[in-house]
Parts: C-alpha cells; sequence; structure tokens
C-alpha cells in the first residue's frame, strides 16, 4: 500500500514556489456553502475569516477584493481604491471563466490573469487570516503580508461602514 498523499491546490503550490507558510484546513462539502458556514464548520473566528470577490469596471477590466466574511463590499470606496469611476459585482455564472475557480473556491492567488487586487485594511493587523484554498472543501490561514505578496495585492479601505 502507498502512501496516502496530501492533495494540494494550485495555490498549495504557488505558495511553496514563493516559500510562503501556511496552514490547509479541509471540510466535506459537495457544493457551494457560505463562508460563514464554513468557518462553523472549522470553528473558525469569523473576523479572521475572509471571502475573495470579483467585480467588473466599466471598461470590462476586472478587480479583486479579499474582505471580511461578514462584511459588505462598498462598491464606491472599492472604486477609488483601484481608480476606477465605478465597479459592479460580476455574475456568479461568470466566475470560471474569469477567474478559473469557481464560487465556494474562489481565492485572489493563482487567478487565469493577475487582476488588480485589494484586502480590507483590517486584515493588515491580524498575525493570520484564512481564505479560500482554490477549490471547494479547502481554506487557508497565511499571514495578511503573505497573501498580498502572493497575489500582488495591497491593502485599502474596501468595506461599508
Amino acid at each position: 500500500m502507498g502512501k496516502s498523499k496530501e492533495v494540494k491546490t494550485n495555490v498549495m503550490r504557488i505558495l511553496d514556489q514563493m516559500k510562503i507558510g501556511y496552514k490547509a484546513y479541509t471540510y466535506e462539502c459537495e457544493e457551494f456553502v457560505d463562508a460563514v458556514q464554513i468557518a462553523d464548520m472549522l470553528g473558525l473566528s469569523y473576523e479572521k475569516v475572509y471571502k475573495t470577490l470579483v467585480t467588473v469596471g466599466s471598461k470590462g477590466e476586472h478587480f479583486v477584493f479579499v474582505i471580511p466574511i461578514r462584511e459588505e463590499l462598498d462598491l464606491k470606496k472599492a472604486a477609488k481604491a483601484v481608480g476606477e469611476k465605478a465597479l459592479s459585482m460580476i455574475p456568479v455564472k461568470e466566475l470560471l471563466k474569469v477567474t478559473g475557480y469557481v464560487r465556494g473556491g474562489c481565492t485572489a492567488i493563482g487567478m487565469k490573469k493577475t487582476y488588480v487586487t485589494r484586502i480590507d485594511k483590517r486584515a493588515e493587523s491580524l498575525e493570520w487570516m484564512i481564505v479560500s484554498g482554490g477549490r471547494i472543501g479547502s481554506q487557508m490561514e497565511l499571514a495578511p503580508q503573505d497573501l498580498c505578496r502572493a497575489c500582488g495585492g495591497a491593502f485599502a479601505d474596501v468595506i461599508v461602514g
């Protein structure tokens, strides 16, 4: 019998190549459940679990935002943070085509293209945060600065409030 091997996502491979440390979490799930339910399943603090949202600007460019799971993206603040006049959320049906990820498995690292990414500034003061590991059933814990480096992002005030 062979050893059971940990199944790595592309995101984990990218982090390994960049020599960025992370802790992987897995959970059983066949289809999308919201991030609050995932945090509950894994016993994780809502303040440290973040979701990844994808928007589109007036000229068709895409922008990525990583925000706390119980917060709402402020589209005006988000647009200002990326130098756009206005943004709107992309339709869920376009997510896979644009990012390479399905709903519930979307993360800022390793998308089909490199998009301008903003991580909510609240994350900057955290020791670690949790984001999707690149597929449904996978979450990763890493330092916010490491996420920022891995996705080429920056911190900004982008949530309602």
